[in-house]
């Protein structure tokens, strides 16, 4: 897919995600759409997956350890055929597969249930592990937020990755420097971001998430480094393609009002002529 076809899917993708948190009412917009061209990239360029076949043990494997940003998830997964987009409207709604947090158990297409912060990276250690250990040619990808890394489990993960060289192992960090409360850097700040995954042996690349040229040439490096796992940081903007939400954080965990969705589907409108 070239990169103007993966532009206009991550209009769809961002097009999915604020009609989910809008018809759900609730859910977490602000870090869907900055993570919006990572999953894009992901599942119409990146992963090694079957719509047909969710559960082939051959199958790359994705954790979104940030399990907040479901719609993200779901609006990707949707469009990449794993379920109807129609089913993107019960976001959330009692009785719908579709929780506000991902679950292995009901959703086909998600690998990992997630939500509680911190976790994803060390279910996503033990996947890549499992594929050493099995002799499987499979990677494993997570992505976390950058307002999670402050959780002590990540660096655990991250010193467990290092140690075990687990060369199959992409983590992205999607680095929108906003969290619920606030900026990153006012509530707890991770940074030197890139140092820190280095001490802990990792090959780090650091790219604008939201340029797909960054993005393909990142996860093309990724896939030649051998020895060490790869963290892919990637600057964000939160809220991305939404004019009024873009770095506001208050449009962490919010849903648009339907005055503020026609709005938001109309720059989204925009964003697609343009491509």
């Amino acid at each position: 897919m070239d990169k103007k076809e993966l532009q206009k899917k991550a209009v769809e993708v961002r097009k999915g995600i604020v009609t989910a948190v809008h018809a759900a009412k609730a859910g977490h917009p602000g870090g869907s759409l900055s993570a919006a061209d990572i999953f894009t990239y992901l599942y119409f360029q990146e992963l090694n997956i079957d719509p047909e076949k969710p559960k082939d043990p051959d199958r790359d494997r994705f954790v979104l350890s940030k399990g907040h940003t479901a719609p993200g998830l779901y609006s990707a997964l949707a469009n990449r055929g794993f379920f109807p987009v129609k089913d993107l409207e019960t976001l959330r709604h009692l009785g719908s597969y579709l929780q506000g947090h991902p679950d292995m158990k009901h959703i086909p297409g998600v690998d990992m249930s997630s939500g509680s912060l911190g976790q994803g990276l060390s279910a996503a250690c033990g996947m890549a592990l499992a594929a050493k250990l099995n002799g499987k040619s499979y990677r494993t990808y997570c992505l976390c937020g950058d307002g999670e890394l402050q959780e002590g489990q990540i660096w655990e993960a991250a010193m467990f990755a290092g140690a075990k060289k687990l060369d199959n192992l992409c983590v992205i960090v999607d680095n929108n420097n906003l969290q619920i409360d606030g900026p990153i850097t006012e509530v707890c700040s991770p940074y030197p971001i890139d140092k820190k995954f280095e001490a802990f042996n990792f090959h780090v690349i650091c790219i604008d998430g939201n340029d797909f040229d960054q993005i393909g040439k990142a996860f093309e490096e990724a896939k030649t480094v051998k020895g060490m796992p790869t963290c892919i940081l990637a600057k964000t903007v939160k809220g991305k393609g939404v004019s009024f939400m873009e770095n506001q954080v208050g449009w962490h965990g919010k849903a648009p009002n339907d005055d503020e969705y026609k709005v938001a589907m109309e720059d989204l409108e925009k964003l697609e002529a343009a491509i």
